[in-house]
């Protein structure tokens, strides 16, 4: 590919090596999260939210269980100045709920932030200043002396405003463009702006380390993160925070090996909007925990209703393939997919320990609000016997012989190949009844009556052509009987190999299901046809005359 000797890594690794984080295996607690949807997300539409759709996003979010909601920017614009004012003044914010606002180092804004912030109870003050050596270079000019000043005198400043206005403010500080940042000078920064903070444990700081642009892989982040935990001034009483977007699509992993290196807490967005590729998704990384066993600490139980919130107030979609998430992403179109599915459901019925190990489900949709019935097993022209059997038996209360399921199977298969379509429940449903059950051409049974002589005696009145015609036949069981009268009047011969027969469980539960497979002379495979009746004797008839309607062989 063309110019790619025109780019070069653009971090920094730190000047010692930091890999302790690569000794453990999985994130075994729930960060501190904070939401940066109405802020970082927000900036990132391309309609931005109205007052009233950020008012209802802001509910949503508190509803799903965030405890740090990033607010706005209040100085950038009158209405994130007014969205801020408007949850204060009306009493929106929870008591556990804490707003935060981000400031640029600058003395307006950080005055007017202040002013946007006054009454809440509990707010973070956001402040930032790009340290990276692009930006220091190229947009600002200025040496790295000049900006650890921006960083201090702002925090100096933050000092300042707490005071005058007698509130005891949290303050947060982010090194923006933290990735493309010396990290010896990014750790310079951040010490003396908690030098100027003096954090307490009854007043921590956040310090924020941004991946604003990715730009390696996680582990080099991890190295980042692991190195600046360690040598932080006042470690104790700092919450080390990451923010990491989605450059190289790699920010899940980046946020998670952040937290084996270290950090505290997570700032992103619900489904990873933000600008650019996004922000982390928080959805994403709450699931991935809740998978390893471990609990999140957010309430996303109803995923559908979260996206549908989320689609209609941001005016962005939820990829169907976007983990966990996605209308697609417990979908099985492959037969072999869905016959493991199908018996890994099966075999969860009879284990008492109730854990999830269902091949190709990582977690229950069930866990959060998605259902199986449309779902997980989806029917078009690449599927197979178990996922039309498992949609059958579960919705409508099937439960077909499996040489049978296979012969449906291939009908069904074949009805989606011909139409170019996925087919729902309802079309496989219709297909299997269409088919195979109760069917009464050419022949259709009236009456069929039963005698214990040596052996049974059916007696079975059945319409040919519209001709009403009684036939009997002698047999061991009351199919064979059956058989020998039809295969006695018609030029047809057959051996039954498979009979079975249930309750229905889905419906009526006074209806029975009886299955039939028959063999035919001259035929290479066998025939099946189903039967359903209340009297499971009638429909064990109905299912072989259905059987032998569908085989097409049956002559006068």
């Amino acid at each position: 590919m063309k110019n790619f000797e025109h780019y070069k890594r653009g971090y920094y690794m730190p000047p010692v090596a930091s890999t302790n984080w690569v000794n453990k295996e999985y994130v075994d607690k729930a960060p501190a999260w904070c939401s940066v949807d109405l802020r970082d997300g927000n900036q990132a539409l391309i309609v931005p939210m109205s007052l009233e759709e950020k008012i209802e996003f802001f509910k949503e979010l508190v509803r799903v269980g965030f405890k740090e909601i990033e607010i706005g920017f209040p100085a950038a614009s009158e209405t994130e100045y007014e969205f801020c004012r408007v949850l204060i003044e009306q009493n929106l914010i929870p008591d556990d709920v804490t707003i935060q606002v981000l400031t640029q180092a600058r003395e307006h804004i950080i005055k007017k932030t202040f002013d946007a912030v006054q009454g809440a109870k509990n707010a973070v003050v956001h402040l930032y200043n790009s340290t990276s050596y692009a930006q220091r270079t190229q947009v600002f000019k200025k040496s790295k002396e000049e900006i650890l000043k921006i960083a201090t005198d702002g925090a100096k400043l933050l000092n300042d405003m707490a005071a005058e206005h007698g509130v005891n403010y949290q303050f947060e500080y982010s090194p923006e463009s933290f990735t493309g940042t010396e990290i010896d000078y990014a750790l310079e920064v951040c010490n003396a702006v908690i030098d100027i903070w003096q954090p307490t444990p009854d007043r921590k700081v956040i310090i924020n380390l941004p991946a604003t642009v990715e730009m390696s892989l996680p582990h080099v982040y991890a190295s980042q993160i692991e190195y600046m935990s360690n040598n932080m001034h006042c470690r104790e009483n700092v919450i080390l925070s990451l923010h990491p977007h989605n450059d190289r699509g790699c920010g899940v992993a980046d946020a998670e090996l952040g937290l084996l290196a270290g950090a505290d807490r997570i700032e992103g967005t619900l489904f990873g909007n933000g600008e650019r590729t996004g922000n982390v998704d928080i959805i994403t990384l709450a699931m991935n925990m809740f998978t390893h066993g471990v609990d999140p600490e957010l309430d996303l139980t109803d995923i559908p209703r979260i996206t549908e919130i989320y689609e209609r107030l941001t005016r962005m979609h939820v990829y169907e393939r976007s983990p966990y998430t996605g209308k697609l992403v417990f979908a099985a179109f492959s037969g072999s997919h869905q016959d493991a599915i199908a018996k890994g459901m099966k075999c969860r019925e009879d284990d008492p320990s109730g854990m999830w190990t269902v091949p190709y489900l990582p977690l229950n949709p069930e866990d959060i609000g998605r259902q199986y019935d449309g779902d997980v097993i989806r029917i078009n022209s690449q599927s197979g016997k178990g996922g039309i059997g498992y949609i059958l038996e579960q919705k409508y209360g099937f439960d077909l012989p499996a040489k049978m399921r296979e012969d449906l199977g291939y009908t069904v298969k074949g009805v989606s190949d011909h139409q170019h379509k996925e087919l729902s429940a309802e079309e496989v449903h219709e297909i299997f009844i269409n088919e195979y059950v109760n069917k009464e051409e050419p022949i259709k049974l009236l009456e069929c009556h039963f005698k214990q002589i040596d052996g049974i005696e059916a007696e079975i009145t059945i319409l040919v052509d519209g001709v009403k015609k009684v036939y009997h036949g002698h047999g061991n069981g009351r199919l064979d009987a059956v058989s020998n009268a039809i295969m006695k009047h018609f030029d047809i011969k057959f051996a039954l190999v498979t009979y079975e027969e249930h309750a229905l469980q889905v419906g009526s539960n006074s209806q029975a299901c009886a299955y039939v497979g028959i063999e035919v002379e001259g035929m290479d495979k066998a025939t099946w046809g189903a039967g359903i009746h209340n009297d499971i004797i009638d429909a064990s008839v109905y299912a072989l005359i259905s059987a032998l309607n569908r085989t097409h062989k049956i002559h006068k």
